[in-house]
């Protein structure tokens, strides 16, 4: 109980304020799209929920997120995303879960709900940068030949999702540089789909909450390591 006490003691206006919006333009799009996946209502609910928690370095953040990797999976199996389901089942959820491990053996001074924000060293973003377009090259031929509809853009998300996961076990605050990438590409991904389906806006607008999301995440970010920063050379 003091736990939940503490918790929703650290929660700043701002961020009640942006998941009410969140929360809000969700619904309100899936109702006026004519939307009935009652499926891509709630994994889109459940991933607002985890950005917020993120965006604050909250593990619970990265759980929810293995719960939305499954849930956005199956959406994209009617949809034909063959790479959107293959880069979440295959490597969204396992990385995410490699994150849960990362953030809470990484704890700000033994606080449970922040994760202790690093700082990369110059030779890890090659790394990254490198890992990341190997593991899109392999999904471009693995896309292709499973005929994946919009193909370069299916190819692009897999790279900056393999980016932004990668940054995240390295508990990096440009993980949400790299989603806010991401969530642009799945904006265009999804319009595409609106063509021949209207009721495939909302999930447009569920990536645009998304981006906003890690808009926040990237800013707070920068901000608690700061805030860490100071409290460990006073310490």
């Amino acid at each position: 109980m003091e736990a939940i006490k503490n918790f929703f003691r650290g929660v700043r206006p701002v961020e009640y304020a942006l998941f009410a919006c969140s929360v809000a333009a969700i619904v309100l799009s899936f109702f006026l799209t004519g939307n009935t996946d009652y499926l891509q209502l709630s994994a889109s609910l459940i991933g607002a929920l985890s950005l917020i928690l993120m965006a604050k370095g909250n593990v619970a953040g990265q759980i929810l997120s293995v719960i939305f990797a499954i849930f956005y999976a199956i959406i994209s199996y009617f949809c034909g995303y063959y790479g959107e389901i293959i880069t979440y089942l295959c490597m969204s959820a396992p990385v995410a879960m490699l994150a849960v491990i990362s953030w809470l053996r990484n704890p700000f001074r033994g606080k449970k709900t922040e994760v202790q924000i690093s700082r990369l060293k110059l030779r890890e973003y090659p790394i990254i940068l490198a890992v990341s377009l190997a593991v899109s090259v392999a999904f471009f031929f693995i896309l292709r030949a499973l005929n994946t509809p919009n193909l370069w853009w299916s190819t692009v998300s897999v790279l900056t999702s393999c980016t932004a996961m990668l940054l995240s076990v390295r508990r990096s605050p440009l993980y949400a540089f790299a989603y806010c990438i991401n969530d642009v590409v799945l904006i265009v991904l999804w319009a595409l789909m609106s063509y021949t389906d209207k009721s495939y806006l909302a999930m447009v607008v569920c990536f645009a909450v998304f981006l906003a999301n890690d808009i926040y995440g990237l800013i707070n970010w920068f901000r608690l390591r700061r805030e860490q920063q100071k409290i460990l050379e006073a310490a």
